[in-house]
């Protein structure tokens, strides 16, 4: 027979997994002010092999709209240049020969409105998984009761596994709204 608590764990789990994803392709997007996350993707050839950005220099912020980058080896940065700029970064390094710099640009309103609508495509794919996460968990207490689940347990376990994904749901619209004030704030 079907374990209910376990099943509600584990929907619960892969929808915080959801929520997780999105906090971490938000962290990416830019909004105006210098963030580590945004280099995140940037690969740099070190000795024949690609690897992260962080294992070849220091990356810190100096001020609020920009970021530096110092190699632990000056022969090194031509290589950083090169994959930030192969990277989907979007910004143009400047390089005085120890220290890349990378100025972030203020972004016009058009591009604040740009960049919220592409936040809000990510959250809405992130609330679509939490949908299909409950409706998945849904069949499978459905199921349950063939194999000797009484109703009654069967639907007060699914009345948990809405507040779970309510609570999610919530939890997005929260990380979204908190991500369009960003965005938006001059």
């Amino acid at each position: 027979m079907l374990d209910v608590k376990k099943t509600l764990q584990d929907a619960e789990g892969r929808m915080k997994k959801a929520a997780v994803y999105l906090e971490e392709e938000l962290a990416r997007i830019r909004a105006g002010r210098a963030n580590i996350a945004i280099l995140d993707s940037v690969r740099v050839e070190s000795y024949g092999q690609m690897v992260p950005l962080n294992q070849v220099a220091n990356v810190t912020i100096p001020d609020a709209r920009t970021i530096a980058i110092r190699p632990w080896d000056r022969k090194q940065i031509h290589a950083i240049e090169k994959g930030i700029m192969d990277s989907d970064v979007g910004i143009t390094p400047e390089n005085n020969g120890e220290v890349i710099r990378l100025n972030l640009p203020q972004p016009t309103e058009e591009r604040r409105k740009e960049l919220v609508k592409q936040c809000n495509k990510i959250g809405e794919k992130t609330k679509v998984e939490i949908r299909n996460v409950r409706g998945d968990y849904k069949d499978k207490l459905k199921k349950a009761i063939k194999d000797g689940l009484s109703e009654d347990n069967e639907k007060d376990a699914e009345a948990s596994l809405q507040k779970v994904h309510d609570k999610y749901i919530k939890v997005v619209d929260e990380l979204l709204n908190a991500k369009q004030k960003e965005i938006m704030t001059v």
